[in-house]
């Protein structure tokens, strides 16, 4: 794998721009191929089979057409369904998936009781089930709740979908504050929810925190590049676009979240 190669990021669809933007943060001086693969989006209401066989034909897509030398599945639904598919099918290569930042979530709530809002998908999974099982010990409250329909809503930029799914989601992660019984933080299980995240906050009050998975993944994406030699240190960073759908739904979504970045058509 070449140092100048470009790191592969992909999703179902818009939402790992979120994750994205805290990689470019990180890694200014690396170039990135980001892929959504909008044409069968959204892989949270759709079975593992299908979401496994879709990740790794973008996976393979990436490595072939593009050489990347590091691919990051900003995708939880993808993560839970395929990222042992991944490692075991590029062995060398630096991947790197997302998970519901539980943990963290449970390290800064004072209540130790959490929502975690993703999909069904992602909160059907084992992945998810030993995660819980993992991290929360006695004294800690998880409740999940899956949201049907919002990262399509995201998607596709619906602003009364969004609102009406976040009014409905953010009720059925409460009761929500700082009492006893309530949840004081919640996790964003999804790496579209992020781009919701004001309107959530409104909805829960100042009291309750939230935690999104961007930061976390760029941190390990950056200590995976250096450990294997590959993190680029110097030169302008760049950025690929690829959709299976849309590409100017794409396009649109990256001028509109991502700031000063250049995207290059592909």
């Amino acid at each position: 794998m070449s140092l100048c190669a470009p790191v592969g990021v992909f999703d179902s669809g818009v939402g790992g721009l979120s994750v994205l933007a805290a990689l470019q943060a990180r890694l200014p001086h690396e170039r990135f191929v980001y892929c959504a693969d909008t044409a069968y989006a959204p892989y949270g209401e759709r079975g593992d089979a299908f979401v496994a066989e879709r990740t790794l034909q973008v996976a393979a897509q990436l490595v072939r057409e593009h050489g990347v030398k590091a691919l990051v599945v900003a995708c939880n639904t993808a993560t839970a369904a395929a990222i042992h598919l991944l490692r075991a099918a590029w062995p060398g290569m630096p991947i790197v998936g997302v998970e519901p930042a539980l943990k963290p979530a449970l390290a800064v709530s004072r209540t130790g009781r959490v929502a975690v809002l993703a999909t069904r998908g992602t909160l059907a999974s084992a992945k998810f089930g030993a995660l819980v099982e993992r991290v929360a010990g006695p004294g800690h409250e998880v409740r999940p709740v899956p949201c049907d329909g919002l990262a399509d809503a995201i998607e596709q930029d619906d602003q009364a979908a969004i609102r009406a799914l976040c009014t409905r989601y953010m009720a059925e992660a409460g009761p929500l504050g700082i009492d006893a019984g309530q949840a004081d933080v919640v996790v964003l299980g999804c790496t579209h929810y992020p781009f919701a995240k004001g309107l959530m906050a409104g909805l829960a009050g100042s009291d309750v925190r939230f935690v999104e998975t961007g930061e976390p993944v760029a941190r390990h994406t950056v200590r995976l590049l250096d450990a294997a030699g590959l993190a680029r240190t110097d030169g302008p960073g760049g950025l690929a676009l690829l959709s299976s759908g849309d590409c100017e739904n794409l396009h649109r979504a990256v001028r509109r979240w991502l700031k000063g970045s250049t995207a290059i058509s592909s």
